[in-house]
């Protein structure tokens, strides 16, 4: 009930003009989100990448419905590519793009249009140094995703994917792109999924999750462990082990402002660890998503609102 509560406040725009004018509760948002311009990704990515982990940008936005709105992400893509790579930072920081953000859900030309979209933001990602990593959303974009990601491979084969453990096909997925040179980031899943192509029960998605990391970490690609859980990031490296890994062959990936003392440890033993950074002006309804999968951080953002006049 609370997570579904959240959610709903997650659409609500008097809620975000509230949290917008609040200046306690930035304390809050920035601890998940660095900031709204290019200039804030990049500080952000300095300090990541100066303290030993890498960092996958995501310049947040989504349901893109006008060809002007996938054109001004793809130039926010564009231009954050080449900060980074005026300040050195390119080979040590990716991009992650959601297609629906770069015209995807536009009726008709949207698969077309998504997909030139993503090759400009490809080539420019290859131009610097760096790549780019395809997000996954709900399970109705699945298969689109992964067709898009085919054509892009073509030209772009460094072209990551993600893949969610908890869609019943996923492990299906994971063998059809655990091949050489694939790049595969895997995790649970964020979206609220029917239970005709998910798993509801958070042990199954658990078990989901290892049968599919032990497909990538058996496979020739390289995989990408986006997982905050203790328990998959120890069965994460027993498979490293059991299938003679070597550093630097895999990775792990946390988001940004969750678990910071775990990053840094894994970064410290030799582990590559890369962090989730969003940024942007759409902040607000990833917020409320993170706080929907934190509830104990409620507490702290409401003290934050009530303490206004």
């Amino acid at each position: 009930m609370l997570r579904q509560s959240l959610l709903l406040l997650a659409r609500s725009g008097r809620v975000k003009e509230l949290v917008t004018r609040t200046p306690v509760s930035g304390a809050l948002v920035a601890r998940y989100v660095p900031g709204e311009a290019t200039k804030d990704a990049v500080e952000a990515t300095r300090d990541l990448v100066a303290d030993g982990r890498l960092v996958t940008l995501d310049f947040l936005g989504e349901d893109t419905l006008d060809e002007g709105q996938a054109e001004a992400t793809v130039a926010a893509y564009l231009e954050v590519l080449e900060a980074l790579s005026q300040e050195g930072l390119a080979r040590s920081a990716e991009v992650s793009v959601k297609l629906s953000a770069i015209g995807q859900a536009l009726p008709e030309i949207g698969a077309k249009l998504s997909l030139e979209n993503a090759r400009r933001i490809c080539r420019a990602a290859r131009n610097v140094g760096t790549t780019v990593t395809l997000d996954m959303e709900d399970h109705t974009t699945t298969d689109q995703t992964l067709a898009t990601l085919r054509e892009l491979r073509k030209d772009f084969p460094e072209t990551g994917a993600v893949l969610q453990a908890y869609l019943h096909r996923t492990e299906d997925d994971c063998r059809a792109l655990a091949y050489e040179g694939s790049r595969v980031r895997l995790c649970k899943g964020a979206y609220k999924e029917p239970a005709t192509v998910a798993f509801q029960d958070r042990h199954e998605v658990d078990k989901s999750y290892v049968r599919c990391l032990k497909v990538l970490m058996a496979g020739q690609g390289y995989p990408m462990v986006a997982t905050h859980d203790p328990r998959m990031i120890r069965i994460a490296g027993a498979f490293a082990t059991r299938f003679d890994r070597a550093p630097g062959t895999y990775e792990y990936q946390m988001l940004f402002g969750i678990r910071p003392d775990e990053q840094r440890r894994l970064a410290a033993v030799g582990e590559r660890m890369r962090v989730y950074v969003p940024y942007g002006q759409e902040w607000y309804g990833y917020l409320m998503r993170r706080l929907a999968e934190r509830p104990s951080n409620l507490t702290f953002f409401l003290r934050s609102l009530l303490s206004q006049k």
